[in-house]
């Protein structure tokens, strides 16, 4: 065996060793798929499914920032029109992201709508991430879009898929027990982010739905929801409140003063990760296992 194929089949194995490791398998960088996401908590995913063969870049990543009403940019509009994959959440949420792609259209370019996937439409709750298994729906759709936009890596995407699994346990562990220890609990949210959320727990959420929507909505609620709600408060109908801390408004303060006046257990939750730097999963387990000590004060 002459060296140079000697220190060809080297170059390999060790190409091999670094590609399981999770490490760049070489080659430039426009073989890398250029992903934008809407918001960062599909971001993060995102990025942990494509590991080191995709570059995600979130638009919404300010947890001070309401994804609702933010206002996209010269930047924003730079990122969408080169992409190779855009992910969005849809349903009204970020139709600022529609509105860029309608203003740089490609025919190369793939998108993801996650509302498309679990079936809802403007109007309906938007906040899917907060539902645990469309999570993994949304996982399992990025992971073969990526495959397929990629093929010639679609083993590496399926390994990547699987440690984002393994990744998520802690979350999927978390939900499971709160589920199995504080079933039918009544609980006040707010606004809608948590409702999703609260089925998933098996939590018994009293607060007024159109409460909830018009918060969300950043609109004024009706008068009689919001005594509705403070008479819950007042009489301990539930035992502990969420709260979104990216949503702040005079009514919800004052029902967050008049629970811990009461007693009840006051949780936040965020719109997007929080900290920014934080993983999709850490995130969500964090604000997990917050709700569960507050649910095990009572």
């Amino acid at each position: 065996m002459t060296r140079t194929i000697k220190v060809l089949l080297i170059g390999v194995a060790l190409s091999m060793i670094l590609a399981g490791c999770g490490a760049p398998a070489g080659g430039s960088s426009s073989s890398t798929l250029q992903v934008i996401a809407g918001e960062n908590f599909w971001g993060s995913i995102a990025s942990q499914l494509g590991g080191t063969y995709v570059s995600v870049t979130s638009i919404v990543t300010n947890p001070n920032t309401d994804p609702h009403e933010y206002e996209s940019s010269a930047t924003d509009a730079r990122a969408f029109a080169t992409a190779d994959y855009v992910i969005l959440n849809g349903a009204g949420y970020d139709d600022w992201g529609q509105k860029l792609l309608s203003a740089n259209p490609s025919s190369s370019r793939k998108l993801f709508t996650v509302a498309d996937l679990v079936h809802k439409k403007a109007g309906d709750n938007p906040h899917f991430w907060y539902n645990s298994d469309w999570v993994d729906k949304v996982a399992d759709r990025i992971t073969a879009d990526y495959q397929a936009l990629d093929s010639a890596d679609s083993a590496y995407f399926r390994q990547q898929r699987e440690a984002f699994r393994n990744a998520l346990q802690p979350y999927h562990d978390a939900v499971a027990h709160i589920r199995s220890t504080f079933t039918g609990v009544a609980v006040g949210s707010t606004e809608s982010i948590f409702v999703y959320m609260a089925q998933a727990l098996g939590l018994n959420l009293t607060s007024p739905p159109e409460f909830m929507q018009a918060i969300s909505e950043g609109s004024d609620p009706p008068a009689q929801t919001v005594a509705e709600f403070q008479n819950q408060v007042s009489h301990h109908q539930i035992k502990v409140l969420v709260y979104n801390t990216q949503t702040s408004t005079p009514i919800t303060e004052s029902l967050k003063q008049l629970a811990a006046k009461n007693g009840i257990p006051v949780v936040g939750i965020s719109e997007t990760v929080e900290p920014a730097t934080s993983s999709f999963e850490d995130w969500q387990t964090t604000q997990l296992n917050s709700l569960l000590a507050a649910l095990g004060r009572q």
